[in-house]
């Protein structure tokens, strides 16, 4: 799992909610980020402490992404930080009611913190480059998933392909959390990262 902090010049912090990673077995890449993470409130509450304490322990300002593990007896263990928007924040842009992006630049310049909740839950889906492809890239049947109500598509311009290249994002928008990880793994089997 996953909590962003932000945290300005006078130590005015937030975190947004936690959110929970899938990954990819064989390339070992984040598939799908979930927003809310489906876990306890009192396991979330938990996270959120743990990324706030690492980021005033540094007296880190800006966007503070911070990866950790659930373990089975529910501690939470750090893995890795990242400071800079992040991966596991692009749901918010759809998602949220302030975005990673200008969260950044709020803190950054010292402004009053947005609101981190989220408007809706939010799924992640990464956009990479499919097996067995390389070259121009391709994005099949990109049409058919723009018409499924709450999925919105980032392409990151990009323009050659590789096997698990990172070339875009699309995010769902769902009020059920549950059915926007179904419609995530329609968007999955749907979309093709392809060359020609």
């Amino acid at each position: 799992m996953a909590v962003i902090v932000a945290r300005n010049t006078d130590g005015d912090s937030k975190t947004y909610p936690v959110v929970e990673m899938e990954f990819h077995p064989e390339a070992n890449q984040v598939e799908y980020v979930i927003c809310p993470a489906r876990i306890d409130d009192e396991v979330a509450q938990k996270a959120r402490q743990v990324a706030l304490d690492v980021a005033n322990a540094l007296d880190f300002v800006g966007l503070l992404a911070v990866e950790m593990f659930q373990t089975e007896e529910d501690e939470i263990l750090v893995n890795e930080i990242a400071p800079r928007t992040h991966n596991s924040g692009h749901y918010s842009i759809e998602a949220s009611y302030t975005s990673q992006f200008e969260q950044h630049l709020r803190t950054i310049l010292n402004l009053p913190l947005g609101n981190t909740e989220s408007k809706v839950a939010g799924i992640m889906v990464n956009l990479v480059g499919a097996e067995g492809y390389a070259g121009d890239v391709v994005y099949e049947n990109i049409e058919k998933v723009m018409q499924i109500e709450g999925v919105t598509p980032h392409i990151y311009g990009k323009k050659q392909t590789r096997p698990f290249r990172k070339m875009g994002h699309v995010t769902i928008v769902h009020k059920d959390v549950n059915e926007a990880r179904k419609i995530a793994q329609e968007v999955k089997q749907t979309i093709k990262v392809i060359s020609k």
